[in-house]
């Protein structure tokens, strides 16, 4: 029996049913935490945004990261890139499991921008594959969206629509 995460997200309201973690590339797996969970023993490198509640480890893994996160609009992006580096690094000596509290947003802002950094995908394929892998709710974080795909820090109310995550702000006339 797979374990689910079943709830409505906090940006946009969208109904979710997700397993507790998914595979979204070679060596790159993404999802959520309770406490409790043992981690499964193919994972050999844990970067957690969500210190709050942590996997039981029980076998020995090359390195756990822990990083305090918040899936808030007000996020600072300033560490994605660092993490996103970290992430392809471990990729290279085994499977990385992001997660986050529920694998919606935090983690799927540091694997879109790791696939983005290793170049198996520009920014829409990356948000295209998290939401086709794990749930069309990853990503509903409009501000976590907006900097993956332009780079910039949404300001509030310029957020990119969630109905078009192609559209530039800028180029409106």
């Amino acid at each position: 029996m797979r374990q689910h995460l079943v709830g409505i997200t906090a940006h946009g309201h969208i109904p979710f049913d997700v397993p507790v973690i998914s595979e979204i590339a070679p060596n790159l797996w993404q999802g959520g935490c309770r406490n409790g969970l043992v981690l499964p023993e193919f994972v050999t490198h844990l970067v957690s945004l969500y210190p709050w509640e942590q996997y039981e480890v029980s076998h020995a893994i090359g390195s756990e990261m822990y990083v305090r996160m918040y899936d808030s609009c007000e996020q600072g992006f300033d560490q994605v890139d660092a993490l996103a580096a970290w992430v392809n690094s471990c990729r290279r000596t085994g499977t990385v499991l992001v997660h986050c509290q529920v694998g919606l947003n935090r983690s799927s802002l540091v694997a879109a921008r790791a696939l983005v950094l290793s170049g198996e995908a520009d920014p829409p394929g990356a948000i295209a594959l998290l939401r086709a892998r794990r749930s069309a709710a990853c990503l509903c974080n409009e501000a976590f969206e907006t900097w993956l795909l332009t780079g910039k820090v949404p300001t509030e109310g310029s957020a990119l629509p969630a109905s078009d995550p192609a559209s530039d702000p800028d180029d409106a006339q």
